[in-house]
Order: structure tokens, then C-alpha cells, then sequence
């Protein structure tokens, strides 16, 4: 039997940054064969290829270079000789990176985001390991199937779920649903069944959709002067289960008389909103006057959404129903 191949696509990232001196902070500096060439014994699970996309920090990753870089794995993941595809990329917006891929890209082969909360300078540099984790999952027949999946401390998730919880440690990729699997010994072990899968076909990208988080006391100054400096849909993160400041609310009803489809989702860190609350400014009302209720989703992957269904349809019933229906396709 012919040894597996996987192909590795390095972005940039904290895992290829090493110090620079003159200045006294990391920057994007490592290949990505120097990357790859820390990893021991990576021959014996597979062939690897290496792709040298670009060399970036994650916060200027852009939706030009997801479309390239959705078209390129696309193409690696037709070819016979592969059998997975793993991208590295910074974690910064890896998660928003995974879940544009995981909306758009349709495939049973394995495609793994990794990346690093440390750079090479730093005592503990994970980024070895967490690329070592990835080619172990890549190469498992148990992540055909299941999306995208994003490897860090040995820990698997999904693109659909998974949130940075915490600036700098190496546990910080969290689902608030629990860890959907784990590498032990070079094997990937599943805990639990993916229940659903959506899929967005399409590409092209509404750029023009804002997020707003509610907070104490918020007028709609950001929803107004959003929407009047061309935004077609919003993302609001409200309080609790989808409720806002009454003064909100005005720029919520400005915003629906401008035809701008507004999304209400949670600033909680888990759980799903839902109109419980009839008071001014509340979820129910918020319902009843036209927002969308998001369900369980955060705003980062709501936008990123919306951005992809805006690019297929611009109908508020199909838009409604995605939100809303878990096994929705568009």
C-alpha cells in the first residue's frame, strides 16, 4: 500500500514568527519547510507537500485571500495522491478562516487548520506539535467527513464551533459543546458524532456586513452611522438571550426601515438566543419587529455567514431559514 500524502499550506502566522531584534516583537520570518523540518518522524505517517501560500500575520488575512486560498485547497483536495489537507495560519482570525472554509469547501477528505500560540523564540514553541497533531488527524480515516477541524495542544474541534477563549494560552480553542476529539499516540480519537453540516455554494463574498456589540446604556449612534455609511446587514451581539438597551432599539427599527437585514446573536460566550423577554428592546420584540434570532452562533462566525449567503441570495426567508434550520444548505 502507498504511504499517504498530505499536502500542508503555510499562510504565516504565529507559528512561522521568530523575534526581531531591531524592534523587540515577533513578525512572520520561518518557511515552511523550516517549520516542517521540526517535526520529527513525520515521514513515518505520511508523504507531506508543502505549499508556501503567503506569509501573513492572521489580522490581515483578507476574503480575497480565502477565495484563493478555498480555490486552492479545492483543487489539492481533487487529486488521487491526496489524502488530506492541513493549513496553518495565524490565531488571530483562525477562526474565522476555518469556518469560511468549512461553509464553502465540500469534501470527504480531511482539511485541518493549525496553528501556534507561541512563537519560535519563545520557550515552548507548540508549533511543532500542533503541526505534528495535524498530519496525525489529516491522515485518519475518522476525520473523513467531518468538515474542517482545527488542531491545537492535541485538541480537535470543529470549524463550526470552535472559539480563541484566551489571548495567549495553549489551551485556548474551545468549543462550549466540549472537545469533539483528541490525538493520543498518533491517533485521532473522536468523542462525539457531528450532527449537521452546513454548506454555502458559492463565489462570491457581500463584504458589507457590520458587527455591533450591545453594551450598557448604547444608543444607536453605530447602528445609524453603519448603516448610512453603506453597510446592507448587521450583526448584533445583544445581551443575554438577544436583548438590547432601549436606546438600541431605535437604530434597530432605522435599520429594518432601510431594508438592512439585522442579525441578533448573543455576546454571552455560549448559548442561544431566543425571545423571551417582551419589554422594550427585548428578544421578542426584536423578533416581532423583524431581526433575525441567531440561534446558538457568536458574531465572528455569524458574519461570516451572512457575508457567504448574502453572495448567493439576497432573499430574507432563505437567509432566515439558515439561521435558524441546523441542516440548511444553500
Amino acid at each position: 500500500m502507498d504511504k499517504l500524502k498530505v499536502c500542508i499550506i503555510f499562510t504565516g502566522g504565529t507559528i512561522s514568527m521568530d523575534l526581531d531584534k531591531e524592534i523587540g516583537a515577533a513578525v512572520p520570518a520561518l518557511s515552511g519547510e523550516q517549520i516542517l523540518s521540526m517535526v520529527s518522524n513525520k515521514d513515518k505517517l505520511s508523504e507531506i507537500e508543502v505549499v508556501d501560500f503567503c506569509k501573513i500575520p492572521g489580522p490581515h488575512m483578507t476574503i480575497d485571500k480565502l477565495l484563493e486560498l478555498k480555490k486552492r485547497i479545492q483543487e489539492i483536495l481533487n487529486r488521487e495522491d491526496i489524502s488530506g489537507v492541513i493549513v496553518t495560519h495565524g490565531t488571530d482570525t483562525l477562526e474565522e478562516t476555518a469556518y469560511f472554509l468549512d461553509l464553502t469547501l465540500k469534501h470527504e477528505k480531511p482539511i485541518v487548520v493549525v496553528g501556534s500560540m507561541r512563537n519560535i523564540s519563545e520557550l515552548g514553541y507548540d508549533g511543532p506539535s500542533n503541526l505534528a497533531a495535524g498530519i496525525c488527524v489529516a491522515t485518519s480515516d475518522k476525520a473523513k467527513n467531518k468538515g474542517v477541524l482545527v488542531v491545537l495542544n492535541n485538541e480537535v474541534n470543529l470549524a463550526s464551533e470552535v472559539v480563541k477563549t484566551n489571548t495567549s494560552s495553549l489551551d485556548t480553542f474551545k468549543s462550549p459543546y466540549g472537545t469533539f476529539g483528541m490525538v493520543d499516540e498518533n491517533e485521532l480519537i473522536i468523542y462525539r458524532n457531528r450532527t449537521y453540516r452546513q454548506y454555502i455554494s458559492t463565489d462570491v463574498v457581500e463584504r458589507r456586513v457590520d458587527i455591533i456589540q450591545a453594551a450598557l446604556d448604547m444608543d444607536a449612534r453605530f447602528i445609524k452611522s453603519s448603516v448610512d455609511s453603506g453597510a446592507i446587514r448587521l450583526i448584533i451581539e445583544g445581551m443575554g438571550r438577544g436583548n438590547l438597551p432601549l436606546k438600541m432599539l431605535e437604530g434597530v427599527k432605522y435599520a429594518l426601515s432601510k431594508n438592512v437585514i439585522v442579525i441578533i446573536v448573543s455576546r454571552c460566550g455560549s448559548g442561544r438566543v431566543f425571545g423571551s423577554y417582551g419589554y422594550e428592546g427585548g428578544g421578542k420584540e426584536l423578533s416581532d419587529i423583524g431581526a433575525i434570532m441567531g440561534g446558538e452562533m457568536r458574531g465572528l462566525k455569524a458574519r461570516i455567514k451572512l457575508m457567504l449567503a448574502l453572495g448567493k441570495t439576497r432573499d430574507k426567508n432563505v437567509i432566515k431559514a439558515l439561521f435558524k434550520q441546523e441542516d440548511y444548505t444553500l
